[in-house]
Order: structure tokens, then C-alpha cells, then sequence
């Protein structure tokens, strides 16, 4: 596993949870608002995996669960491996995900090896190409990833960073047709972090996010605003 990163607690994370975050070196996109572009990219100093589930171990007891995210985590071949050591310590699993690896997502999923999928909807699906940073990148795997969670019995959210430049009112509602009475769905405020991939991009007002938040409220009723 290419872990890049762990925060030892989070009250943030993994909803309802007092968890570990495991980050996951390296992404498939280059998407422009991406707030950890040196992850994404890679050539961060990975963490050994023994020594984060040293931590893990230690931590028993302490931390309910353990959110796992990046970058992408599924593009790691030996993910499942990692999460069947994870849940063998007794923790909840929730992971992070940008929905392009649907099979994997399956697998992972019917394994039981997550309790937890946190999707990202980048935008509406014919606007994923700017979205995502990737020329002529086609969203139909996408599409599978969210075709399966709104039926399969694994609890998840989908999220949608908002950010001004790249996301308007229309592409939002388009962007919640597509996932059309979902458990969840967040709209989480664009923040600059500095290490950005993208530039020229800024936060929406509470005001405006607010009304953004309403705009897609009558496709998905259980809709909120993050990062307010």
C-alpha cells in the first residue's frame, strides 16, 4: 500500500465516528479544485503499512473507526489486503472514493470490507471532462459506481465540492438528477489550501451556497451544505 499520510484522530471524517484517517497516495484525476495536489500527484514519503497498523492496534478501543482515502484508494491493487487487516482489529471502515473503479467498488463492497462509501460527484455527468482534469474523459464508470450504491445495502453519501469557476446552479441540478433520492448528498464549500492542482477558482457565499443547496434539495431531500 502507498499510504501517504494518517491523521491519528478526527471527530470529521467518518460521520458519527471518533476515527484514523489512512490517505492513500496517487489519483486517476486532476481535478482543478483537488485541495491535496501533491498527494494526488504523487511523490509524497509513504508511511510503511506496518507502522500504521501498529497505530491501529495500539489505538483499540480509543477510535471507533478508520476512514480510508486519498487520492484514490482503489487504485491500489492491495487495498483489500489492507482492509481485511483493518476490520480483523474490529473497526468500522469508510471509504473514499471517486467512483471511476466501479468493480472494484463491488468487490470491496460484497466482501463486506467497508461499512462506509463516501462518493464524489465532481459535477454533472457531461461536465466531468473540466471537472475532473482528464480530456475526453468518459463518466459512465461513473454512472455504474452510483447505479450501485443507490441499491446496495452498504451505507454511503455522495459530495460535491463547489467551487466558483467551475460549478453553476444548472450543472448542480443535472449533477443531482443523476443520483436522484439518495440517502445523502453534500455540498461541501471550495477552501484554498494552497497546494492546489487547478487555479482561478473561488468560494460560492454562504448565500449563494445556500440557494445551491436548494436548488437540489427536490432530488435529494436529505441534502446539506459542509465546510459553512
Amino acid at each position: 500500500m502507498r499510504i501517504a499520510g494518517l491523521n491519528r484522530l478526527t471527530l470529521l471524517d467518518y460521520p458519527e465516528k471518533v476515527a484514523a484517517t489512512v490517505f492513500i497516495e496517487g489519483c486517476n484525476l486532476r481535478c482543478p479544485f483537488c485541495h491535496n495536489a501533491s498527494l494526488a500527484q504523487g511523490g509524497v514519503e509513504e508511511i510503511p503499512e506496518e507502522e500504521v497498523l501498529c497505530f491501529l492496534e495500539k489505538r483499540r478501543g480509543v477510535l471507533d473507526g478508520v476512514c480510508v482515502s486519498g487520492g484514490e484508494p482503489l487504485l491500489q491493487t492491495d487495498l483489500a489486503g489492507f482492509l481485511v487487516r483493518i476490520k480483523a482489529l474490529s473497526y468500522s471502515v469508510k471509504l473514499d472514493t471517486n467512483g471511476c473503479f466501479p468493480e472494484r467498488l463491488k468487490d470491496i463492497v460484497s466482501s463486506k470490507l467497508v461499512d462506509y462509501v463516501a462518493m464524489d460527484i465532481k459535477s454533472a455527468p457531461n461536465a466531468y471532462e473540466d471537472a475532473v482534469g482528464v480530456p475526453g474523459f468518459d463518466a459512465a464508470p461513473v454512472l455504474e459506481s452510483v447505479s450501485f450504491l443507490l441499491s446496495s445495502e452498504v451505507d454511503y453519501e455522495f459530495r460535491t465540492t463547489v467551487a466558483r469557476g467551475l460549478h453553476t446552479e444548472a450543472l448542480l441540478i443535472v449533477a443531482a438528477r443523476a443520483i436522484r433520492g439518495a440517502k445523502r448528498y453534500y455540498l461541501q464549500q471550495f477552501v484554498d489550501s494552497g497546494d492546489l492542482i487547478g487555479k482561478g477558482l473561488s468560494p460560492f457565499p454562504e448565500a449563494e451556497m445556500r440557494a445551491l443547496l436548494a436548488a437540489v434539495r427536490p432530488y435529494v431531500e436529505q441534502a446539506a451544505l459542509r465546510g459553512i
